[in-house]
């Protein structure tokens, strides 16, 4: 009896340990779709909601404003215009018109789940801000 309840308890341990590995593969998996990118220059940006988007400026001055944004761990608005994009989110922000703000215009405010369910919208509107961290740099 006391072996029967020996391996009944391993093979739940064994049954918790797995699923979690599976869940935290899927949910790796499910991060490497958000930060899609095309450059060897990029950043990881997380909103208010913890979703992630990569950014890819063309310019050093935004460059060096998103390195030290990541080694303050600082929030700003990073944005720019919105153009259609193979990713999770279907956008990504335009790599020439990158920018990061203080503050922005409400009316530009948004979050990564709020522009790719509204894309039209952003799309028309042209630019778009999202209160982010920057996660990591690679470059």
């Amino acid at each position: 009896m006391k072996n029967r309840t020996v391996l009944a308890g391993i093979a739940i341990l064994v049954l918790v340990v797995s699923s979690y590995l599976v869940w935290s593969y899927l949910n790796h998996l499910e991060y490497l779709k958000e930060i899609v990118h095309d450059t060897d220059r990029w950043a990881v940006i997380e909103d208010v909601n913890g979703h992630h988007l990569a950014v890819e400026p063309i310019s050093d001055e935004v460059w060096n404003q998103l390195v030290e944004l990541y080694e303050n761990g600082t929030r700003m608005w990073v944005g720019g215009i919105v153009e259609e994009y193979e990713n999770k989110w279907g956008f990504r922000f335009k790599p020439e018109n990158i920018t990061i703000a203080e503050v922005t215009a409400e009316g530009l405010q948004a979050t990564i789940q709020y522009i790719s369910e509204n894309l039209d919208y952003w799309l028309d509107l042209g630019l778009a801000y999202v209160d982010s961290k920057v996660t990591s740099i690679h470059g």
